[in-house]
């Protein structure tokens, strides 16, 4: 791993998530199951440590994706809808389903929204408002395209195994409440980095405004920027 450019502190993280992910590996409740919902570690975790080498996170970023990761293995292991902690938090609040799932679904977005946050900021270079506000629509995007694939893959596979995967519990507006507690972890995370930021930052509400504001240089795009190419490249070839 050290060969691959990762300090000691991203070779805990991995081996963290490497004894979990080998835990949840060992005799899962629905074999089918577990290899469907692991088929996005066996994607995302290669693609991490590969793009790690040319764009490096923060610590902190790969610490939250190492715990969103671990509570994703810990459901493929029993199913989301029979994590046995689910159904405690089932009693504590008297809900009609086991809770793991939306627990796992709010997380993606408490934990991942730093993340994606810290990527808008430094390639992108969304600063102030919009490096608060992006992070959530992509969050949102993220989510609702998971329930694509969700119900993609569910209505091509095994029913048992489909359902399994579904963990809807029998309520039709399952996916629709999925994006919604995602959405609103996202949100839960930007406010507290914002709050942060604003106990440390004296000129955050300053940038906050300019954010804001349009460039003196700014011009709309649509039909006013094809026409400027267009001359642009009439002139050139003239």
């Amino acid at each position: 791993m050290l060969s691959l450019g990762l300090s000691r502190y991203h070779l805990v993280l991995f081996l963290i998530f490497l004894m979990v992910w080998g835990w949840a590996a060992i005799d899962p409740v629905y074999p089918h199951d577990w290899l469907l919902e692991n088929y996005l570690v066996f994607f995302f975790v290669p693609v991490i440590i590969l793009v790690s080498r040319y764009f490096r996170l923060s610590k902190l970023s790969y610490t939250l994706i190492t715990l969103f990761m671990c509570m994703h293995v810990i459901g493929s292991h029993y199913t989301y809808a029979e994590v046995p902690f689910g159904f405690t938090l089932q009693e504590w609040f008297g809900a009609e389903r086991n809770m793991y799932d939306r627990v796992v679904h709010f997380s993606f977005g408490l934990l991942i929204a730093y993340p994606m946050r810290e990527i808008f900021y430094r390639i992108a270079h969304a600063r102030s408002f919009w490096g608060y506000w992006l992070p959530v629509e992509l969050v949102l995007a993220f989510s609702g395209l998971y329930e694509i694939v969700e119900w993609l893959t569910a209505a091509n596979v095994n029913p048992s195994a489909g359902l399994a995967f579904l963990g809807a519990q029998g309520d039709i507006w399952d996916a629709q409440k999925d994006m919604l507690v995602a959405g609103i972890g996202a949100v839960v995370a930007m406010l507290i980095v914002m709050l942060i930021r604003w106990a440390l930052d004296r000129d955050f509400l300053r940038e906050m405004r300019e954010s804001l504001i349009l460039d003196k240089t700014d011009h709309p795009l649509g039909e006013v920027e094809f026409m400027r190419l267009w001359r642009k490249r009439w002139n050139k070839e003239r």
